[in-house]
């Protein structure tokens, strides 16, 4: 192999890498939901005047859409999918806590904001080359 200013230069490789990451640990938090139902999601929106039901949409985007940006499945769908379920989070449970620090020194939204800031980069990217679409709209 020739060593080149070029070695490890791979975008579509990055962006698998991103997707892998991004959607294999949201996959976490949806069979959590899957498991131990949304409950405690449903109560809050009954609390803000909202129907219960909404809160299966969180399921649903941490299997499905968490499912479609591993597999590069209409990525850019997907992933803004994510971003908007994180934004509603962030407003739902973390708004207080946008401008102070987690006992540990971190940002206190931290969590949802590292799943945030990649789906953002997803949806205006793509899935890359290794994606199962690729060169549409929602792709």
């Amino acid at each position: 192999m020739k060593w080149s200013k070029d070695f490890m230069r791979d975008q579509d490789f990055g962006l698998l890498v991103l997707r892998l990451s991004t959607g294999g640990l949201l996959l976490f938090h949806g069979f959590s939901k899957l498991i131990n139902g949304v409950g405690p999601i449903g109560e809050m929106l009954t609390a803000m005047g909202l129907p219960s039901f909404i809160a299966y949409g969180t399921l649903l985007v941490e299997l499905v859409a968490a499912m479609f940006i591993v597999f590069g499945l209409w990525t850019r769908a997907a992933a803004v999918a994510v971003a908007f379920n994180m934004v509603i989070a962030i407003l739902m449970v973390h708004v207080s806590q946008i401008f102070t620090l987690s006992p540990q020194g971190g940002w206190a939204i931290e969590l949802p904001m590292l799943y945030l800031l990649p789906a953002l980069a997803l949806a205006f990217t793509g899935g890359g080359r290794y994606a199962i679409t690729r060169n549409d709209i929602f792709s």
